[in-house]
């Protein structure tokens, strides 16, 4: 019987799995940071990009990019997350979102 892709990368995670289970490899960990503030304006200078187009690449609402640069509304955790990883990686989100 032939494996597909997919069952080939589940074998090797399931065999990894194990090993990890029995103390014989380490997985790889990632602490993660979550900004407590974001500069929307500044991220939106160093990209050039209007408050319009800023939202339109990255799917954001307009009104919503509006109300955090002028203090309405401050973007929760996940907004901050996105926007941390659009200052750092803007092109990966922009592939990422692309149909």
């Amino acid at each position: 019987m032939r494996r597909t892709a997919l069952g080939r990368r589940l074998a090797v995670a399931a065999r990894e799995a194990a090993a990890h289970l029995r103390g014989e490899i380490a997985l790889t960990e990632y602490e993660v940071a979550v900004p407590e503030q974001a500069d929307v304006p500044e991220l939106r200078a160093k990209l050039g990009l209007s408050q319009a187009r800023f939202a339109r690449a990255f799917g954001l609402d307009v009104a919503t990019v509006a109300a955090w640069e002028q203090g309405r509304r401050r973007p929760d955790r996940t907004a901050r997350i996105l926007l941390a990883v659009i200052a750092r990686e803007p092109e990966a989100v922009r592939r990422a979102l692309a149909r």
